[in-house]
């Protein structure tokens, strides 16, 4: 029984989960990446769902046949109870609200996409020594300067949309510090963090994003630019 504070969150968070699946030309890569996104185990998902690991691994592989809306539901309930079970760590950290001014854009992908392949498409160049060997799961554009001012550590959560594996895009900036120094502050940190209209950065800002492991880039499109290279993707 889903607590009525919730009911909201988890109606709108499984219609968006569902729809996401049913549509994916890779409908198996984007159940893993809900799963990963709620940090449940193949073991523990199965269990759930009262059968073995190896069925999860191959539908999450595209090893079996497309999922039928029966285990497309049962899957995605799993997840939702298993949370609940946590008392929605992640429904709690990620629940719906309202958009603020200082985000210009933001998006989820269906299917992991590699950091070394979205920053490619956005033509971005790496701040020092930078490890692009991870995914992202979605990005958000940030007007750096409104968000900064106008946003309080519980707004700013919403720069994270569903979640936190995602590229951070800030507009509107200088040198990077601030930027570098609020996601310091904060306990949720992303996948990347990207300066959009700019090359010259901060060297605090540098060493916040090595002390933090968050790869750091600059790129010289706007944000308009950014996100048309990133419509096909």
């Amino acid at each position: 029984m889903v607590e009525p504070g919730r009911a909201q969150a988890v109606s709108e968070l499984m219609e968006k989960m569902a729809g996401q699946v049913v549509f994916s030309s890779q409908p198996g890569r984007t159940l893993r990446k809900w799963r990963t996104d709620f940090d449940v185990t193949q073991v523990d998902l199965s269990r759930h769902l009262k059968t073995v690991p190896s069925v999860v691994a191959d539908y999450e592989a595209d090893r079996r046949a497309s999922p039928g809306a029966h285990f497309i539901r049962r899957y995605i309930e799993a997840l939702i109870e298993i949370d609940q079970g946590r008392d929605y760590r992640f429904i709690r950290r990620f629940g719906t609200s309202p958009r603020t001014e200082g985000i210009l854009g933001i998006r989820e992908f269906s299917v992991s996409v590699p950091l070394r392949q979205f920053v490619e498409t956005i033509g971005a160049e790496p701040v020092g020594d930078v490890d692009l060997q991870r995914d992202i799961h979605g990005y958000t554009i940030v007007d750096a300067p409104k968000a900064i001012l106008s946003m309080g550590s519980h707004e700013f959560v919403q720069i994270y949309g569903w979640t936190t594996q995602r590229a951070l895009i800030f507009s509107g900036v200088k040198y990077g510090r601030s930027p570098m120094v609020a996601i310091r502050a904060h306990p949720l940190k992303p996948a990347a963090v990207i300066f959009s209209g700019t090359k010259r950065v901060d060297p605090l800002a540098v060493r916040l994003s090595e002390v933090e492991n968050i790869p750091l880039l600059t790129t010289l499109k706007t944000p308009s630019e950014i996100m048309q290279c990133l419509e096909d993707m």
